[in-house]
């Protein structure tokens, strides 16, 4: 992986991003120095307010079939170990969230949610940026699976598992399950 390479791709698409109207850019990618970059580029394209909502603490988690099945995401060879983080290293989220932070994050990431409350709160409890995460589709799936079943009660579950997130720290929660809870709720 050319880090300095990507993080030029990742610049020129947050631009085109700004351009286009959004409000915020949210790159996935784990690269090296790319949110300084990235700010750099949307500042000196005049999107000063365009906000940064980076990656911080992304896992290399098995959380991630369904989408990367549907998707057809798969790696072809090899897996995102190399630049995705090791699920049992705690200390190196806090420290990509402080360098991410540094280098002009507006918001941060955690990404899967549930495997990962320890860190959401931890997080929570060292930086005031505001902190989402990311239900992902495996625990999406997990969930639906076991509704489905009639192992459990999908809704309950689903305010559970939301409730767990929000009470973690989480200040915006991505879920698969954004629809039907807004309709249930709202």
């Amino acid at each position: 992986m050319d880090n300095d390479a990507t993080v030029e791709v990742l610049c020129q698409e947050a631009v085109s991003h700004a351009e286009a109207g959004a409000d915020i850019v949210a790159p996935s990618d784990m690269m090296d120095g790319r949110v300084g970059a990235i700010r750099q580029a949307l500042d000196s394209a005049g999107f000063p307010e365009v906000s940064i909502l980076a990656y911080s603490a992304k896992y290399a988690s098995a959380f991630y079939g369904p989408f990367r099945e549907a998707a057809e995401s798969a790696p072809a060879f090899g897996d995102r170990r190399g630049y995705q983080m090791d699920p049992p290293n705690a200390r190196e989220a806090l420290e990509e969230i402080a360098l991410d932070i540094a280098e002009g994050a507006d918001l941060i990431m955690v990404k899967p949610a549930l495997a990962y409350l320890d860190i959401i709160r931890a997080a929570r409890e060292r930086f005031l940026l505001p902190i989402a995460a990311y239900n992902v589709s495996g625990e999406y799936a997990m969930i639906k699976a076991a509704a489905q079943n009639g192992w459990l009660d999908e809704e309950r579950i689903v305010t559970e598992v939301l409730t767990a997130i929000k009470r973690a720290g989480a200040d915006l929660i991505l879920t698969y399950f954004a629809k039907d809870f807004a309709r249930r709720v709202g």
